[in-house]
C-alpha cells in the first residue's frame, strides 16, 4: 500500500476523547478532524467496533480515517462499551444496548459544532454488523453505509454455524473475544480506575461460547440483529463489499437483491480485509472509492460513483491449489443489476463418477461414502484472515475420502457468477448427518483447486428453525446452496464434484459417523453460467492501494504464523496447529510495547467421533515504564454423541503477581447437531 502525506485539507488528529451516554457511562474515542471543521461544519465518520482503538487496531485505524479526515470528514473510531478505552462491560455481540448506544453516539456527533449533521458509518465485520443493524433502527442523522465483510443472517451466514452445522470459529472466535475483552483500558487515559475496570472485565465479559452453544438452531436469539428480517427498513443508500476469501461474500448478493434503496456491491479476491489492504492481491484503491462514495451521498457532489455497475466482481482465473497467493490471477467484472439477466442456470446431472450432459446415457446408480474424520484437514478457514496460510490445499488429499464426479475437459472457457447449487437424492443411517459439497477447478495436471463449496446439516434440510431427525434408510432430497463465486474454468480443465460426509476442522462432526447414499438420477450440479460481456473492457479501472500514513510502530520481535497438519500414523493420530503470533512491537505515541499470540489446536484419533477436541491458547501483554499486564486464555471445546463439553480458563497478571483466575466447566446437550 501506498502511503500519502498530503491531502486537500490538514488533518487534526485527537488521541481521545470521551462521549457521554444517556446512563452515565462514558465511551473512549479517537477522532480526526479537518482543519476548517471547527469553523466550517463537516459530514462525519463513524466506526464503532471492540478491538481497541489506543493499541490493537491502531496503524489500521490511521490509514482509514486519516484519509477520509484527509478529504473533508470529521473522522470517529469510537470503542463499544466494555472495551478497549471505554466504561462498562460488553456481555456478547450486538445486544440492545450496543444499538442504543449506537443512536446515542451518532446523536452526539450530529450535535458537535464540527459536524452540519450527515453522517456516515464504515466497518468491516463487527463495524459492518452494527452499521446495517442501526440503519434498520433509522436514526435521523445516518444518511449512508459502507458494510465491509459483514452479514445480514447471523445464524446462517455468520461465524458461528454454516448450513447448520457447528463451524469450528465459533470456538477460535468465541476464545479470541473472551482474550481481547479481558484487557484493561489504558491508566494513562483512564486514570486510577483502571484496575477496577480491569476486575470488572475479566470477571463480567467475553466468555460467549456457552450461549452460542445453547441456540443450536435459528432462534429468536439469532433473529436478533439479522438485518434479513427487516430490509424493507433499511432505506439509506449502502454499498457492500466482501471478497471470495472472507466468510461473508454471500451477503453482499442477498443486500444487493433486497434492500429497497440505493446500493452497491464489490467482491474482490481477498480474505477478511479492507480492500486497499486486501490479501490476496490486487488490492485497490479503496479508501478513495469510499472518497466517491461519501462526496456522492453526504456532500451532494457528482462523483459518477452511481452511473457504475451495481456490483463488481474479481472475475478469478484458474490458479494452483497453493495455501498461500500474493495476487489471484483474474480480471473485474460489471453487473448493473442482481440478479443479472446475464447469468442462466445450467444443469449437470451427476452419474457414477461423471459430472453429465443432459442427455448422458448413463443411468441410475447407487453410491456409498462414510467419510474418514481427516477429510477437511486440507480445507483452509472457514474464514481466511489472510494472517497465516489459510486458503485451501490441493483438493485430492480430500478426494480420497469423498464421492467425486468429474466433467470431460472444458472444450472453451466458462464462467461463472453466483451461488451454484448440488441437488442430492440420498438415504442415510443416523438420525443426524452432515455433508459437505466442494466445486473444484482440475488443471491438466490433476491438481485440484477448491473453487467453492456448501454445507447442510441433512436435519435442516427443510428449516434452520425447525429441524427433524432423519428417517434412516428413507428416500430424502435436499439442495445446497454452495457459497457465491465468480470464477473462470480454463479450457481443457474438468469441474469436479466432491461430496463427503466430514469436513472436520471447519465443521464440528456429527454425533455419529454417517452412511450416505447417493442415488445419482436424482442428483445434479447446477451452475449460474455468465455470458462473457464485452462491456468489461471498458470498465474504469481501480487504482493502487493506498492509504494515509500511520504513526510509528517498531518490531521488536519477528512474527511467526504457521499452518501445519500432523499425521501420528503409529497413534493414527490427526491435529491441525494454527499459529498467529505477532511478536512484540513498540507503538510509540502511546508509548506501548504489545505482544500478542495464540494457538489453535484441533484433533482427532483414528474415526472416532468421541475422540475430536478443539482448543486454544492465548497470551495478550501490555507494556510500558512501571506498567505491565498480562492476560492468559485456554478454551477447550470436546463432546460425546449427546453432549458438547467446554472448560476454559482465565489468567491475568500485574508485572508478576497473578491478580485474578478463574475456571469454567459447561455441559451443553446436542440438539440435532
Amino acid at each position: 500500500m501506498e502511503t500519502v502525506t498530503h491531502f486537500p485539507f490538514q488533518v487534526e488528529h485527537i488521541e481521545h476523547l470521551w462521549i457521554p451516554l444517556p446512563d452515565g457511562t462514558r465511551l473512549g474515542a479517537r477522532a480526526w478532524l479537518p482543519d476548517q471543521a471547527r469553523h466550517h461544519p463537516v459530514p462525519a465518520i463513524m466506526e464503532y467496533i471492540p478491538y481497541r482503538k489506543r493499541d490493537f487496531t491502531r496503524q489500521r485505524d490511521e490509514t482509514l480515517h486519516g484519509w477520509f479526515a484527509g478529504h473533508g470528514y470529521a473522522c470517529l473510531r469510537v470503542d463499544i462499551r466494555g472495551s478497549g478505552d471505554s466504561e462498562g462491560i460488553l456481555q456478547d455481540e450486538y445486544l440492545n444496548q450496543e444499538l442504543e448506544d449506537g443512536e446515542a453516539i451518532l446523536a452526539w456527533i450530529a450535535r458537535q459544532p464540527w459536524c452540519n449533521g450527515n453522517i456516515g458509518m464504515i466497518g468491516i465485520s463487527w463495524g459492518g454488523f452494527n452499521g446495517l443493524q442501526l440503519a434498520v433502527r433509522k436514526p435521523p442523522s445516518l444518511k449512508a453505509l459502507i458494510t465491509v465483510c459483514s452479514t445480514d443472517d447471523r445464524y446462517s451466514d455468520d461465524i458461528h454455524y454454516m448450513g447448520g452445522c457447528l463451524l469450528a470459529d465459533n470456538l477460535s472466535w468465541a476464545s479470541t473475544m473472551y482474550s481481547h475483552l479481558g484487557m484493561p483500558p489504558d491508566p494513562a487515559l483512564v486514570g486510577n480506575n483502571w484496575y477496577s475496570q480491569w476486575q470488572e472485565r475479566m470477571n463480567g465479559s467475553g466468555f460467549w461460547l456457552e450461549q452460542w452453544l445453547r441456540h443450536q438452531h435459528r432462534d429468536e436469539y439469532w433473529r436478533h440483529g439479522s438485518v434479513n428480517e427487516h430490509f424493507s427498513q433499511i432505506q439509506i443508500p449502502v454499498m457492500a463489499v466482501s471478497g471470495w476469501a472472507d466468510g461473508y461474500t454471500n451477503a453482499v448478493f442477498r443486500l444487493l437483491e433486497n434492500l429497497p434503496g440505493p446500493r452497491l456491491g464489490l467482491v474482490g479476491p481477498w480474505g477478511h480485509k479492507y480492500p486497499h489492504l486486501g490479501m490476496p492481491g490486487p488490492a485497490i484503491d479503496f479508501l478513495q472509492e469510499a472518497v466517491r462514495w461519501w462526496d456522492h451521498w453526504l456532500k451532494h457532489q457528482e462523483t459518477g460513483i452511481m452511473q457504475e455497475p451495481m456490483l463488481r466482481a474479481w472475475m478469478q482465473e484458474s490458479a494452483r491449489p497453493l495455501t498461500t497467493l500474493e495476487t489471484r490471477p483474474g480480471h473485474w467484472v460489471g453487473e448493473s443489476s442482481w440478479p443479472s439477466g446475464n447469468i442462466h442456470p445450467w444443469v449437470h446431472p451427476l452419474r457414477r463418477g461423471r459430472v453429465g450432459d443432459q442427455d448422458s446415457a448413463m443411468g441410475k446408480s447407487l453410491l456409498s461414502v462414510q467419510s474418514p474424520l481427516s477429510v477437511g484437514l486440507f480445507a483452509g478457514r472457514w474464514c481466511s484472515f489472510t494472517a497465516t496460510p489459510d486458503l485451501p490445499h490441493d483438493q485430492r488429499m480430500e478426494d480420497g475420502g469423498s464421492l467425486v464426479f468429474d466433467s470431460e475437459p472444458l472444450k472453451q472457457n466458462l464462467e461463472i457468477l453466483g451461488a451454484p447449487q448440488v441437488k442430492l437424492r440420498f438415504s442415510v443411517d443416523q438420525p443426524v448427518a452432515m455433508v459437505a459439497v466442494r466445486l473444484s477447478d482440475v488443471a491438466e495436471n490433476d491438481e485440484a483447486t477448491r473453487v467453492t463449496y456448501g454445507l447442510l446439516n441433512l436435519t435442516h434440510r427443510h428449516s434452520h428453525q425447525q429441524p427433524q431427525p432423519l428417517p434412516q434408510g428413507e428416500v430424502l432430497e435436499a439442495t445446497i446452496s454452495l457459497n457465491h463465486i465468480a470464477q473462470r474454468f480454463s479450457a481443457n480443465h474438468r469441474l469436479r464434484v466432491s461430496v463427503s460426509t466430514s469436513y472436520w476442522p471447519v465443521v464440528w462432526p456429527s454425533p455419529q459417523s454417517p452412511k450416505l447414499t447417493l442415488d445419482t438420477a436424482g442428483s445434479q450440479l447446477i451452475l449460474p453460467v455468465r455470458k462473457p460481456d464485452p462491456g468489461d473492457d471498458s470498465l474504469t479501472p481501480f487504482g493502487y492501494a493506498r492509504g494515509a500514513a500511520t504513526s510509528a510502530r517498531t518490531q521488536l520481535q519477528p512474527r511467526d504464523y504457521a499452518w501445519l497438519v500432523t499425521r501420528d500414523l503409529a497413534q493414527d493420530h490427526s491435529m491441525l496447529t494454527v499459529k498467529k503470533d505477532e511478536g512484540c512491537f513498540y507503538l510509540a505515541a502511546p508509548n506501548l510495547t504489545v505482544a500478542i499470540s495464540t494457538t489453535e489446536r484441533y484433533s482427532h484419533t483414528g474415526n472416532e467421533y468421541h475422540t475430536v477436541r478443539g482448543a486454544t491458547e492465548s497470551r495478550r501483554t501490555l507494556t510500558r515504564p512501571g506498567w505491565e499486564v498480562t492476560l492468559k486464555t485456554r478454551t477447550q471445546l470436546t463432546s460425546d454423541s449427546q453432549y458438547f463439553y467446554i472448560q476454559a480458563e482465565m489468567d491475568g497478571y500485574h508485572g508478576d503477581q497473578r491478580v485474578h483466575a478463574h475456571n469454567i466447566h459447561r455441559k451443553i446437550p446436542r440438539n440435532l447437531l
